[in-house]
């Protein structure tokens, strides 16, 4: 009895570890320098639990994501980098949000 309560847990343990995918993909996200939106739209995507890395690109004006799918999506992820002042894919930034970055780093025309 033992024997198979422990091949129980054991499968459903495996079931569970097999689900988890790690996805990586691009999101579009303006900003303007290395120095200051580089640090900000990376912080901002990696406060997103399940986010394992996210590098921004300002010449691609990109952002390259890896992460767990089953703890997080890139709405969410779109979301945070939104909250900190970038528009990200569809979700654009609040104005007053934006209106907080600093002078260089305003990329809306």
């Amino acid at each position: 009895m033992k024997r198979v309560i422990l091949t129980m847990l054991t499968v459903a343990a495996m079931s569970t570890t097999m689900q988890a995918k790690t996805v990586k993909t691009e999101i579009p996200v303006n900003g303007n320098c290395n120095e200051m939106c580089k640090p900000r739209i990376e912080k901002a995507a990696k406060s997103v639990s399940g986010v394992l890395s996210a590098t921004w690109n300002l010449k691609a004006q990109k952002l390259t994501l890896v992460y767990d799918n089953t703890k997080t999506d890139t709405k969410k992820v779109q979301k945070a980098v939104a909250d900190s002042g970038h528009d990200s894919g569809n979700i654009k930034a609040s104005q007053a949000t934006y209106n907080q970055l600093p002078g260089c780093c305003k990329y809306r025309k």
